[in-house]
């Protein structure tokens, strides 16, 4: 009854022995769906891979700001081949990174825009990576059309707060840690959030707030396994099962049950990712 709407099953330094068994404890879980994610070429061609061959399991392809810097036409040309594969759901993560800067920003935001641009061709869902650089993020995707009204009439509309239809962009904010009002910005757009492992951290008030203030229609949880480990496994690797920490911790600031959470954002991940 979970969805864990970004993991990284296809991660790079796992050995097989350990995403074998990674895989096994995803099976025997409450996990219903697990959207394995792209960060470079190999990346999405693995989670292609882990797509077609788990039925729990769906992709995204893309590459990551930090890997923009080896990238080219040729490049983007397979990973639009790609996107056309069989349960491949979205284009991402994409996006900026101005914390680590691992490639030149000018690089991260040109092949950020022929990924949003390459998303609008195939009129296929976004999956969006923003570390301190949220106004440049929010500047380019408004740039791109990526909330313009032709993207957003290639998808139904959603059932927002209320009960009203509204406008789905079909564009999300992966671990979202950005302020309450710009969440709120982000939404009013036709944008998703997505809560990570992060919202269970003694001191992160930020992201409490998103929660208390951004109605659940327009939140889903993740991991971003195997990083950002949720309390009480803090330290540790993360993994897909301990989606269920988010969860309970999302009940838990909007005071609602459980169980209501985790069937809402695994309905809200159906959504987005028209599955």
């Amino acid at each position: 009854m979970l969805f864990d709407s970004h993991a990284h099953i296809n991660n790079d330094n796992y050995t097989e022995q350990t995403r074998a068994a990674l895989i096994n404890e995803i099976e025997a879980s409450d996990l219903s769906y697990v959207m394995d994610i792209g960060f470079d070429l190999e990346s999405s061609m693995l989670a292609t891979k882990h797509a077609k061959q788990f039925t729990w399991c769906y992709a995204a392809v893309g590459i990551h700001p930090h890997d923009t810097k080896d990238m080219d036409d040729n490049m983007l040309a397979m990973i639009r081949g790609l996107a056309k594969k069989d349960k491949v759901q979205a284009i991402g993560e994409i996006g900026l990174d101005f914390h680590y800067n691992f490639s030149d920003q000018k690089v991260q935001e040109y092949w950020f825009r022929r990924q949003i641009q390459l998303a609008n061709e195939l009129k296929m869902p976004i999956v969006i990576h923003s570390r301190e650089a949220d106004q440049k993020t929010m500047d380019i995707l408004k740039e791109e059309g990526a909330f313009s009204d032709q993207r957003c009439s290639w998808f139904p509309k959603r059932q927002g707060a209320g009960g009203i239809l509204e406008k789905d962009a079909r564009v999300l904010l992966h671990c979202f840690s950005g302020s309450r009002e710009l969440g709120q910005q982000y939404v009013k757009l036709g944008a998703t959030l997505s809560i990570a492992g992060p919202v269970t951290y003694k001191n992160n008030r930020k992201t409490v707030e998103v929660v208390e203030t951004v109605p659940i229609e327009y939140l889903l949880i993740e991991t971003d396994s195997p990083y950002l480990t949720p309390v009480p496994f803090r330290g540790k690797q993360n993994k897909s099962p301990y989606v269920e920490y988010t969860a309970c911790k999302v009940a838990e600031i909007k005071d609602m049950e459980y169980d209501e959470v985790a069937l809402r954002t695994l309905e809200n991940a159906k959504i987005f990712f028209d599955i």
